[in-house]
């Protein structure tokens, strides 16, 4: 059934927030904590410079109380969400603190982290109301919406070392339009943007099966590298290499792809994410390496998830490229995190990863709101705690505030670290905003008592205001390293006299990790088309159609570095015993720069702005490196980025733009690429002794074998050894020439395989086919299973009969069902049917066979006894309700996503994404598993009735079925057989 879609977008529906913002939970977060708009100031004693008011010490001082009398469960809580439980129970005045309150809301979307991650801690989440989201067994780490009532119980368990407000993340886009102060943009509702996405498919397929789509749209970052010329002259394309992004999401990922921008996607299960930001990255990458393939995963369900799919990328999915445009809040500026640390991971195993600098400004444009350095005692106590409020003036006087922007100054995420090492912060300090009156409008005050992390964060009203001002206070422990931003805001003097204090080093996160490339942006063409802020000088503009030079300039929301790091990211300390400005190391980040302000197909990314659009134009680049010179190692690429880009900005390398624009030709010259075959060996075709297709256990079969060039060079000297793991089973001859074989063509040979009469039904027989060519992607090496024995006509029929299951929404858990078998042995076929006695779209009907409004939000899988599991669907059937006599089949046509909402509820077969078949292995006997999952918020439904269909073999010496051996492309070349 349907919910309310009221908080589903969030905060990140304001157009004024120039990226994408990750903030589920975040409206809910607002009303729990009760942030109301300032009041009027009254005859409170203003605060000086280097004073608080009698009103902020007495604001503070009430809520030190609060944080000096917490127990110990207490201290596991964020503490602004204690601080709202103590004024909804009135264990804290509202009157102390005017500018907060207690909330209405009776949930709060945490992260809930732990020693580890249990069977019994998630079921007792969920008895206690929770609604679990995410689950990251890497990160101890569960995200998940909670009663408030609930959370002292939460934090009262062993297992459980911290309950922190939801950590939210942005994007690098930059938006050219923001609504003004005190305006929001309308919300989309999950109807809309269905409606709007089937319009935009209905009018690309209309426009295709007319043959008259519209010329697709290339980047201008592809002139403006020298991309085109690169292709051109290097002859590489891509091919060989995987580029996958990470990014909000790929809404309009069908209307790209019918519209011819885009090829097929691999979209890790479940993780094809909300938005279109991963849409428009995946389009630059396509557009300077078209023949790369391509693969997406959100970052935006949680911290731990997009740690979690970066991973999955590399070792699931095999990207050789990975690129992002994210950062969360909670990432150490001074030791890789839990995500740092999985791009540690991918970076060790060979991939390149490339992320976004951010777009948090500069300090060479005064466009940054971000201090980083020792902290200096102010000598100004608090009320009548031990904190005493840091100096921002150092020794040019003494300054407690830091002002922020009164034009950026709404709904900004302020975050405050410090160097202590993740896990074992000893060092206590905690962060107040303030405005103009002395009223304390937002805080973070959690406890660092030696087992949590060094880290604060808050954020300005939704609204803004005039006259806000930051305050560090240590609270107790030693003086250390800080880093205080304020995320698309600026640090600005105020009316009042407070003196804006600004630092470079504002990017950080994991594209600070040591092996992965920062990407700063600078404009491929027209220039950004607003003021950042009023009275700001003009945007730079790009070259095109000409290329970068040492003339092209950096966007001014463009990050600056350089990263200065602490801890490696086990904790150990790189400098021991020095955790100041003179210790740590320093990384020169960003490393490069790329383009921005490109054209791409995606609504809304037309032009695309922001460092989000600068990291896929490198990484594409890297692609057509790898492309060129297959096993390039990652120092070999950074070395040739690094030494052939084009020093713009200040002269040699700066920490704004790093060593440069990077241009694709340099880059290939410098490499010395060249255009590689890339010949793999295709699903063989067999021919039994009576002309037919099946091979029966005593049979010697003829095996056609075809190997396809998908590469940029011609593959000479091509030859093919066959082999197989299976006993008793022979092959003739062992190796096969196919000569040369061009680009986009398929040579044929035919291998006799003989089974053995032992050989048992279902069994396959296992080829490995090994194709090597004079080229550096050489060898490639395929296997493949054939099938043996003669299928049966009887299908046998497995169904759930329980009862309807509900699927959790917006839940990685999901619902599932058992469909157990038993009987059949080894299968020749399965498939899936999603049942039903009467197909309706009706909200909640009883009668379909999986009852769920805006079916898009499911991902269906299908699991063996033996754990193989195989993805059914994942965003098909836009905003239709309801599955009813839904079959997936590994013949059929076409995938369930090809159908638009109209057609609900959906009917019919389907191809499923990956085939069911194989998950059989040698026996279909035991338990299968049809889960469902909700991947977004809104939707609910339940699982009813759902069956497993089953062939099995006929009994040996039946005989093979007959018919004519399958067909194959023309042959290029067939050689002799190898000796």
């Amino acid at each position: 059934m349907r919910r309310s879609r009221s908080t589903r977008a969030g905060f990140r529906s304001r157009a004024r927030s120039r990226a994408t913002v990750l903030t589920a939970g975040a409206a809910a977060l607002i009303a729990a904590l009760g942030i109301v708009t300032p009041p009027v100031a009254g005859a409170a004693t203003a605060s000086t410079p280097d004073s608080f008011s009698e009103n902020s010490a007495k604001q503070i001082a009430a809520l030190q109380s609060i944080k000096s009398g917490q127990t110990k469960t207490e201290s596991k809580l964020d503490s602004r969400l204690l601080v709202s439980q103590k004024l909804r129970t009135q264990k804290l005045s509202a009157s102390a603190v005017p500018a907060l309150g207690a909330g209405t809301a009776s949930t709060a979307l945490v992260d809930i982290r732990a020693t580890k991650v249990s069977d019994a801690l998630v079921n007792d989440l969920r008895k206690a109301g929770a609604a679990v989201r995410t689950v990251s067994d890497k990160a101890a780490s569960i995200r998940a919406e909670v009663p408030l009532s609930a959370l002292p119980a939460i934090a009262a368990r062993a297992d459980v070392k911290r309950v922190e407000t939801a950590d939210q993340a942005i994007t690098a886009r930059e938006l050219e339009t923001k609504a003004g102060q005190g305006k929001t943009a309308p919300v989309e509702t999950k109807q809309q943007k269905a409606a709007r996405l089937d319009a935009a498919l209905n009018q690309a397929l209309a426009a295709k099966n007319r043959r008259a789509a519209e010329a697709t749209i290339t980047s201008e970052g592809d002139r403006a590298h020298n991309a085109d010329l690169a292709r051109q002259q290097y002859g590489v394309t891509g091919t060989g290499v995987k580029a996958c992004a990470l990014s909000d999401g790929v809404d309009s990922l069908k209307v790209s792809q019918a519209k011819g921008e885009l090829p097929a996607v691999d979209v890790v299960p479940g993780q094809a994410g909300d938005g279109d930001e991963g849409t428009a990255m995946l389009e630059i990458i396509h557009d300077l390496a078209p023949n790369a393939t391509l693969g997406f995963a959100s970052a935006f369900t949680s911290d731990a998830s997009f740690a979690d799919n970066i991973r999955k990328l590399r070792f699931e999915s095999h990207c050789d490229v990975i690129v992002d445009d994210v950062i969360y809040y909670k990432e150490s500026p001074f030791q890789d995190w839990i995500i740092a640390q999985a791009v540690n991971d991918v970076t060790a195993d060979g991939a390149l990863y490339f992320s976004s600098a951010g777009n948090e400004g500069n300090v060479t444009d005064g466009t940054a709101a971000h201090w980083e350095g020792d902290f200096v005692d102010s000598g100004k106590s608090i009320g009548k705690f031990a904190g005493t409020a840091h100096n921002f003036a150092g020794a040019a006087g003494n300054q407690i505030f830091e002002p922020i922007s009164d034009a950026s100054s709404d709904n900004i995420p302020v975050t405050l670290h410090w160097s202590d090492p993740l896990g074992a912060a000893a060092d206590d300090y905690d962060l107040y905003l303030l405005d103009g009156a002395g009223n304390v409008v937002s805080f973070s005050q959690d406890v660092q008592d030696g087992t949590q992390d060094p880290y604060e964060q808050l954020a300005t009203p939704l609204f803004g205001g005039t006259g806000l001002r930051l305050a560090v206070v240590k609270f107790s422990g030693e003086g250390r390293y800080l880093s205080l931003t304020a995320f698309r805001s600026r640090f600005r003097d105020s009316a009042d006299g407070l003196k804006a204090y600004s630092t470079p080093g504002v990017t950080a996160g994991h594209s600070s990790a040591r092996n992965a490339f920062s990407v700063a942006a600078a404009p491929a063409a027209a220039p950004f088309g607003r003021a950042l802020e009023p009275g700001d000088p003009a945007n730079p503009t790009g070259p095109f159609p000409g290329a970068f030079s040492a003339a092209s300039k950096a966007e001014r929301f463009s990050s600056d570095g350089p990263r200065r790091m602490f801890y490696e990211a086990d904790g150990t300390p790189i400098t021991p015993g020095n955790v100041s400005s003179t210790g740590g190391e320093v990384r020169d980040k960003p490393e490069i720069t790329a383009a921005d302000g490109v054209r791409t197909s995606v609504g809304g990314f037309d032009p695309f702005f922001g460092t989000s659009a600068a990291a896929p134009h490198a990484a594409a680049i890297a692609s057509l490196v790898l492309s060129g010179n297959p096993g390039l190692s990652a120092s070999d690429v950074r070395e040739a980025f690094l030494n052939t880009a084009v020093d713009i900005e200040a002269p040699g390398s700066d920490n704004l733009t790093g060593a440069g624009v990077v241009l694709a030709d340099k880059v290939l010259a410098y490499t010395g690429a060249s255009p590689q075959p890339y010949v793999q060996a295709v699903q063989p075709t067999v021919t039994g002794p009576d002309g037919g297709s099946t091979l029966d256990p005593g049979d010697t079969a003829k095996v056609t074998l075809p190997v396809t060039n998908t590469g940029d060079g011609v593959a000479s000297s091509t030859s093919v050894v066959l082999t197989t793991t299976t006993p008793g089973v022979t092959i003739a001859p062992r190796a096969k020439s196919y000569g040369t074989i061009s680009p986009g063509q398929t040579g044929v040979n035919d291998f006799t395989v003989t089974v053995p009469a032992t050989q048992g039904l279902g069994v396959p027989v296992v080829l490995s086919a090994k194709v090597t060519f004079a080229g550096s992607f050489s060898p490639l090496t395929s296997t493949f299973a054939l099938p043996v024995g003669t299928p049966s006509p009887v299908v046998q029929t497995f169904s759930y009969t329980g009862a309807p299951v509900a699927i959790p929404d917006n839940s990685q858990l999901g619902a599932s069902v058992p469909l157990v078998v038993s009987g059949v042995g080894a299968a020749s076929k399965v498939s899936v049917s999603i049942d039903g006695s009467s197909c309706t779209a009706d909200e909640g009907s009883t009668t379909v066979g999986v009852d769920h409004t805006y079916v898009a939000d499911l991902v269906g899988t299908l699991t063996s006894p033996s754990g193989a599991s195989a993805t059914l669907f994942q965003r098909a059937g836009s905003g239709g309700n309801n599955l009813c006599q839904v079959v997936f089949d590994d013949s059929a046509p076409a995938l369930l996503s090809t159908v638009g909402s109209q057609f609900a509820p959906f009917t019919g077969t389907y191809l499923p994404i990956d085939p069911q078949t194989p998950l059989a292995g040698t026996s279909a006997d035991g338990t299968w598993t049809f889960k469902a999952v909700d991947v977004a918020g809104g939707d609910t439904g339940s699982i009813r009735s759902v069956s497993l269909h089953v062939n099995g073999y006929a009994s040996a010496g039946t005989g093979s079925a007959a018919g004519a051996a399958a067909l194959v492309r023309p042959v290029v070349h067939a050689g002799p057989a190898i000796a």
